[in-house]
């Protein structure tokens, strides 16, 4: 996968050297952990890396892409490893898993958001992918504070039964079992995935080591309303690729 895209203040493009991916894993671990550091996993070496930087060449955005030629091969994937995604590997069109996306705690620019989706837009677009999916996070592993949040999720945006991941990590909170408690949103970037119809699966898997608590998300590119779906393509035009 290739890509260039400009708008505005900010670029997108892929990581082509080593020390491309070492930016791209600084800030992961700077948006993930806290502090300085180096977020490493042996994904790294099969994924592509989307990298967002401003006009004087700082990374404010990074996310790695594992394009999936057809369902089968959605097991060898970040996701595949957390949720059985049996229903998803029966589909034969093509699918990117969307892994580590996230933004500098200082890049508070909406553009800075914009000019990912653009980018993946023209990618979608070029690449004939049906499906965009992965784990969204919701900081801390307890529940409590997010239990509005899920039951939202659980009454509004779950998949399709035949699509909707299975339970595969002992380590699990389903949106059932929790109380309507809590006032903490839902993360951006989730929110940004339903705006475009996407679905969610019906637990979260608790993360110990990134602290976190991650919800299944899937977008199927069909799916998105037709004026987003206008407004992303309008953007990604002035994309470039091969």
């Amino acid at each position: 996968m290739t890509i260039s895209f400009q708008s505005g203040r900010y670029a997108a493009r892929f990581a082509v050297t080593p020390a491309d991916l070492l930016a791209c894993q600084r800030l992961r671990h700077r948006c993930f952990f806290g502090r300085v550091g180096c977020d490493a996993d042996p994904y790294d070496t099969i994924c592509a890396h989307m990298m967002v930087e401003d006009q004087a060449g700082r990374l404010v955005a990074t996310a790695r892409l594992l394009e999936i030629a057809t369902g089968p091969e959605i097991t060898k994937g970040y996701a595949a490893g957390y949720y059985d995604l049996s229903g998803l590997a029966q589909c034969a069109a093509p699918m990117i898993e969307i892994g580590r996306f996230c933004i500098a705690p200082d890049a508070r620019d909406a553009d800075v958001l914009r000019v990912a989706w653009g980018a993946l837009t023209g990618l979608v677009d070029a690449r004939g992918i049906a499906f965009l999916f992965g784990c969204t996070s919701f900081a801390g592993t307890d529940p409590a504070p997010y239990g509005q949040a899920f039951k939202r999720l659980a009454a509004r945006h779950m998949g399709p039964a035949p699509l909707r991941p299975g339970v595969k990590s002992s380590d699990v909170v389903r949106f059932a079992d929790l109380p309507p408690a809590g006032i903490v949103p839902m993360p951006p970037l989730l929110r940004t995935y339903l705006a475009m119809g996407g679905w969610v699966s019906d637990h979260a898997v608790i993360d110990r080591v990134m602290q976190t608590l991650h919800v299944f998300t899937c977008l199927d590119v069909a799916a998105v309303p037709p004026a987003r779906a206008a407004a992303l393509r309008a953007l990604a035009q002035t994309a470039s690729l091969p």
